[in-house]
């Protein structure tokens, strides 16, 4: 014999119960069956619904009870041909006319009591299985209904009633002794006591139902048919990675279920451990899925961890005080006068000074806790022995489960280090001495991140999935996308990086798809997009909380800059090649650098120097390593190389300058790179890499260009004082012919000192043949004395700039 139970959602209407049919027909070819069946799917919550409309003198309940009735007629009249319809009709009829009574009761009364509670909420179960038992008889004459309540007998614990397995076991043993049918189909979730009032088995009891069947007719095995593939390692809701569980031990799965895996009941675990009853979880909609195998061993895939489960809405609640300590019957007192306020405990530390005891409890029964916890505490509080008991709402309980845990070290330091990197605060620890689970208490905006980080660190074979927060998407921004792109099966692949743009925006419009913006048509999604707004862009980054969260900055926005803070204390990321915030006030530096740190977010800037050369990281390095920056001497600005390499008597100075904007080699304003503020930018954030302090205005800026060009307010302004000074630049370039020379921009820095301006380079120095837009860096250091350290390279264009910024990616990546 075989017990099947099918949830809500596979009952939920006339096409899902249709697919029930026909799973319990191709298995009662091969065994006898004992099928279980839920409530229609969102009734029981309805049933909830009328009875406190009730009690509060509102008549809508009876519209609540018209639209219960119309789903079940609606389902009938779906399943059931035309003719064979009137006699369930009728019988539906009368079960509703009794419900109507009860709650019309509740209405006069303006009470609803327990055991009137359990009496109305079990018209769900007695009403959905009367209706697919009848469906079923049309398919399968050798099968009846039964009532469940016939057979389980309870206590008179009205809500969650305890079972009389004994009882149980003799009422069922001695029907099926005289019944013999192919299938059997009971309501889940109702039994009665002896006297014959109806009781039900707690939420979810349906499962229960099914496994207390199975147990008592030493079943072959129990199967719990539902929505999804088998218990998966997180909620699949929460964690699009997360994977179905091939098998688990009943103590695995017992875990799973009561820290919030929801696919299965509790309590339904226990009957059939004790007979050793394999429990199948499978999927209603796609029945030759393997699903989940529940037995008495645990299968070692070599993962010591077999799943991640929550609890939400949870309070802790902590009572202390130097009266606990040495004092016994504190935690006697504390645990007894919650159970007699029927208060569920779901999560237990004590510290082992015993100054403290914190306990997890539901949200809904907090305030109850803290009243009968000061009552019982009275005196000791009055005497300030114990402080009146904290509560703290709102949180959410994370586990890890595995029954081989205890057999491997670090654990522990592993899940606490990935919620640690990922600012994850951890409110309380628990661990039993079995080792089987590993529970925090986090806050519960935390718990997505949360789980995708647990998830990503033991169950995806060390990928890292980063989430980008794209603004600016110009010449440099399309190129990183572009990028993003093509190279996104390598990351993956090669790197176990799953790099994913979360958010694009623009100074026109902003997008956001939380599963990742589909690369291969941005464009036209950004047309579509909502309109930019930049407190909006940080309020979304920041209510998304998605692990590795990385903002990227694509622009030379002094407003975006500003922001960067913003997104360190919330440990998210930045990366940038915008050079304004590094090269702002010093104060302002430090702060971004001192965030960085305390929050555990990079902050990578690699692009304010040299674009895509390593010039920065090599930087960090030296001054990791112990080494001391005495001199810098460079050429930083590929704008400017390129200007002055080009600029000749063939071509004027404006006609080079405009050209350099073109091939996008200069910032949107170019007066920005003529007048050395960007050279000035890069210089000051090398100074301060380097271990120095200095604010902008401390380098001399030896400017070449006249005072009216920078002067001016505007690029159309800007572009005709080149061509009014267009001699005052034609010098320039003779002299440095006459000097056997070259017009470089060069900036450097020594004895605490530095300058920008524009130099004749003579053919011996190597910074001569400097060709194009390349860059050059020379560091002297303590290590690097007679010979500097030598960095040079293509130092501007979109390309290499966001191979830069692409590059600091993976370094987060890789961390």
């Amino acid at each position: 014999m075989i017990v099947l139970k099918f949830g809500g959602t596979s009952v939920a209407n006339a096409q899902n119960i249709s697919k029930v049919i026909d799973i319990v027909t191709k298995k009662s070819k091969q065994n006898n069956l004992i099928v279980v069946v839920s409530a229609l799917s969102g009734v029981t919550d309805l049933l909830h619904l009328a009875g406190s409309t009730a009690i509060k003198k509102d008549k809508t309940y009876l519209d609540i009870i018209l639209k219960i009735e119309t789903k079940h007629i609606e389902t009938i009249q779906k399943l059931i041909l035309p003719d064979e319809q009137n006699t369930l009709v009728n019988l539906i009829n009368k079960e509703i006319a009794q419900l109507k009574i009860l709650l019309d009761g509740c209405y006069l009364l303006g009470e609803l009591t327990p055991k009137t509670l359990d009496r109305i909420l079990s018209f769900g179960e007695l009403l959905s299985s009367q209706i697919i038992a009848s469906a079923l008889k049309k398919v399968n004459i050798n099968s009846s209904f039964v009532d469940s309540r016939n057979f389980i007998k309870t206590n008179a614990f009205f809500g969650k009633a305890i079972v009389d397995f004994n009882k149980t076991k003799i009422l069922l043993t001695d029907y099926f002794s005289k019944n013999n049918n192919q299938i059997s189909l009971f309501p889940g979730f109702i039994a009665s006591t002896d006297d014959g009032n109806t009781t039900t088995l707690g939420r979810g009891g349906s499962d229960y139902t099914a496994s207390i069947l199975a147990y008592c007719l030493h079943a072959s095995s129990l199967e719990i048919w539902t929505d999804v593939n088998g218990m998966f390692t997180a909620n699949p809701k929460i964690v699009k990675q997360a994977k179905p569980i091939v098998s688990l031990s009943y103590q695995e799965a017992m875990e799973l279920s009561h820290f919030g895996a929801k696919v299965l009941y509790p309590p339904t675990i226990q009957p059939v451990l004790n007979s050793n009853i394999p429990v199948w979880i499978k999927n209603t909609f796609e029945p030759n899925e393997e699903g989940t195998l529940i037995f008495n061993e645990s299968v070692s895939n070599g993962n010591p961890v077999k799943g991640i489960s929550h609890i939400e809405d949870i309070s802790l609640v902590t009572i202390e005080g130097s009266g606990m300590i040495g004092i016994t019957g504190s935690s006697k007192r504390l645990f007894e006068v919650l159970s007699l306020h029927n208060i569920n405990v779901i999560f237990i530390t004590q510290a082992s000074s015993e100054h403290s005891i914190c306990i997890g409890i539901s949200n809904n029964d907090a305030e109850k806790a803290k009243l009968a916890i000061d009552n019982t505490f009275e005196i000791e509080i009055n005497q300030n022995k114990i402080n009146s008991c904290i509560v703290e709402k709102d949180l959410c309980i994370v586990a890890l489960v595995g029954e081989n845990m205890k057999n491997h070290q670090g654990l522990s330091g592993k899940m606490f280090g990935t919620l640690g990197k990922n600012n994850v605060n951890i409110r309380a620890i628990a661990q039993g001495a079995s080792e089987r689970n590993i529970s925090v208490v986090i806050d519960k905006n935390d718990v997505k991140k949360a789980l995708n980080s647990l998830h990503e660190r033991f169950f995806e074979d060390n990928t890292k999935q980063l989430n980008l927060f794209v603004m600016g998407v110009g010449n440099v921004g399309e190129k990183f996308i572009d990028q993003i792109h093509q190279q996104k099966k390598y990351l993956r692949d090669n790197l176990k990086i799953n790099m994913r743009v979360i958010a694009l925006s623009n100074s026109q419009k902003m997008i956001f798809n939380e599963d990742g913006i589909p690369l291969n048509n941005w464009k036209s999604k950004m047309n579509n997009g909502e309109k930019a707004n930049i407190k909006n862009f940080i309020h979304q980054v920041q209510k998304l909380n998605l692990r590795n969260s990385i903002f990227v900055d694509i622009t030379a926005n002094a407003e975006i800059a500003s922001i960067y803070d913003k997104f360190l204390e919330k440990n998210i990321a930045v990366v940038t090649c915008n050079k304004i915030a590094c090269s702002s006030k010093f104060e302002n530096y430090k702060h971004l650098k001192n965030l960085s740190r305390k929050y555990n977010a990079p902050f990578l800037f690699e692009t304010n120097v040299g674009a895509g050369l390593p010039i920065i990281d090599t930087l960090k390095h030296l001054i990791a390593s112990g080494d001391k920056i005495h001199k810098i001497k460079a050429v930083l600005s590929g704008s400017l190389n390129f200007i002055f390499n080009n600029f000749s008597e063939s071509f004027s100075f404006y006609d080079v300058v405009k050209e350099a904007g073109i091939q996008g080699y200069t910032e949107p304003n170019p007066k920005i790179d003529l007048s050395g503020i960007d050279v000035a930018r890069k210089i000051l954030i090398l100074i301060r890499e380097s271990g120095y302090e200095m604010e902008i205005e401390d380098i001399q800026n030896n400017s070449f260009l006249p005072a009216e060009c920078l002067n001016t307010t505007n690029n159309d302004d800007f572009f005709n004082s080149l061509t009014k000074y267009a001699s005052h630049f034609d010098s320039l370039l003779k002299e440095a012919k006459t000097k056997n020379s070259k017009l470089k921009y060069v900036t450097s820095f020594e004895n605490g000192k530095a300058s920008i301006g524009l130099e004749f380079i003579p053919k011996e120095s190597p910074f001569y043949n400097l060709e194009g837009k390349d860059n050059i860096v020379q560091f002297y250091t303590d290590r690097y004395v007679d010979q500097p350290l030598l960095i040079k390279g293509a130092g501007a264009g979109a390309a290499v700039t966001a191979s830069g910024i692409f590059a600091d990616m993976i370094r987060i990546g890789n961390v």
